[in-house]
C-alpha cells in the first residue's frame, strides 16, 4: 500500500513543484480555502493556543491572526513541494542569511555546531546553508511512516549536501563525526512537547510552564559543540531572512537548561513579533496541567 500511494501521489507533487511561483502561490490559495474555510484543519486547536498565549488579546485579532496563520501554513507546505525542483540560484534568492560570516567565524575556530530553531516562520528551505558553509549538515528528524516518501524527503536534503537522522541515531553519528574530525552543523526544532514522565526540565514558554526537550543541550555538552540560534523573518511571499544568534561557544561552562531556556526566549521572541508565523496546529501547551511538584 505504501508503494502504491507513493506512486500515485508522487506524479501530483511533482507537478506541484514545477509550477512557476505565481500558480504555486494561486494554488495555496485554493489549498487555504479548503483546509480553512471548508475543512477548519486544527482550527480549534489554533485558536485554543493563542487565546492561552495571549489572553488580552479580543477576539477581532485571534481570528485574525488565525487567518494569517493558515495563509502561511499553506505557503509552508507548497514551498516544501516546491524543494523537489527548485533551483539553487532560486533557493539562494529567496532565502538569505544576514550574518552567515558568525558560522565561519565558528568554522576558523574548528567549532561544531548545534543549530537550534522553532517552528517558526520557514525551515524547509535552511538547507541551502550548506552550500555556503564547510560544514557537513545533519538535521534530526522524524521518520516518515511511508518509507518511499522518507527516501524522497532525504534525496531532496540530500541535492544541498543536509543529511537527516532520526534522534536515535543522533549521538551515534555526530559521535562519528567527531572521531573523524569532521566539523558538523546539527538541526534541531526543540520546540515541540516531550511526554511529561520523560521530561527533565520544566519552565515557562509563552507565560505558561511546560516539558522541555532538553536534547540539543545534551548533545552540545557531551560532543562540546557550540550552539547556535537562527531566527527566521518573512520579508514578503516566498521570501525569508535568517539570522544567527550565538547562544554559547562552551555550552560544557554553561549550567544544566540554561542553554534551553535561553533558546525558549529566543523563540518568544519571534512569536510575539509576528505570531501568524508560528506552527499553531500542534498543542505544544498539552500538559500544562501535568507540572510535577519540584518544578511548580
Amino acid at each position: 500500500m505504501q508503494l502504491i500511494a507513493y506512486i500515485i501521489t508522487y506524479p501530483i507533487l511533482w507537478l506541484i513543484s514545477i509550477l512557476p511561483f505565481r500558480l504555486l502561490y494561486a494554488f495555496s490559495d485554493v489549498v487555504y480555502f479548503i483546509m480553512f474555510r471548508l475543512i477548519g484543519y486544527r482550527k480549534a486547536t489554533v485558536k485554543e493556543n493563542l487565546r492561552l498565549v495571549f489572553p488580552d488579546k479580543p477576539e477581532e485579532e485571534i481570528n485574525k491572526i488565525t487567518s494569517q496563520f493558515y495563509h502561511h501554513f499553506c505557503d509552508m507546505m507548497v514551498e516544501a513541494i516546491k524543494s523537489m525542483t527548485i533551483s539553487e540560484a532560486e533557493l539562494r534568492k529567496r532565502y538569505t542569511f544576514t550574518n552567515v560570516d558568525l558560522i565561519h567565524d565558528l568554522e576558523k575556530k574548528q567549532r561544531s555546531i548545534i543549530l537550534m530553531c522553532g517552528h517558526y516562520g520557514s525551515w524547509e528551505w535552511v538547507f541551502i546553508l550548506q552550500k555556503q558553509i564547510k560544514h557537513k549538515g545533519y538535521a534530526v528528524y522524524k521518520r516518515l511512516a511511508n518509507k518511499y516518501f522518507d527516501r524522497l524527503v532525504k534525496r531532496i536534503r540530500a541535492k544541498h549536501n543536509s543529511y537527516l537522522i532520526t534522534t536515535k541515531e543522533t549521538f551515534e553519528v555526530l559521535n562519528k563525526s567527531k572521531k573523524k574530525g569532521e566539523l558538523t552543523i546539527n538541526g534541531f526544532a526543540a520546540d515541540q512537547s516531550p511526554k511529561p514522565n520523560k521530561a527533565h526540565h520544566w519552565n515557562e514558554f509563552m507565560g505558561i510552564k511546560v516539558p522541555m526537550y532538553t536534547g540539543a543541550e545534551l548533545m552540545a555538552k557531551r560532543l562540546d559543540m557550540a550552539v547556535v540560534f537562527f531566527a527566521v523573518k518573512r520579508l514578503k511571499r516566498g521570501y525569508y531572512e535568517t539570522t544567527f544568534t550565538t547562544i554559547t561557544e562552551h555550552p560544557k561552562d554553561i549550567k544544566d537548561y540554561e542553554i534551553t531556556d535561553a533558546y525558549f526566549k529566543l523563540v518568544e521572541k519571534q512569536i510575539i513579533e509576528a505570531p501568524q508565523y508560528y506552527l499553531w496546529t500542534h498543542r505544544r501547551w498539552k500538559h500544562r496541567d501535568k507540572v510535577p511538584a519540584e518544578f511548580q
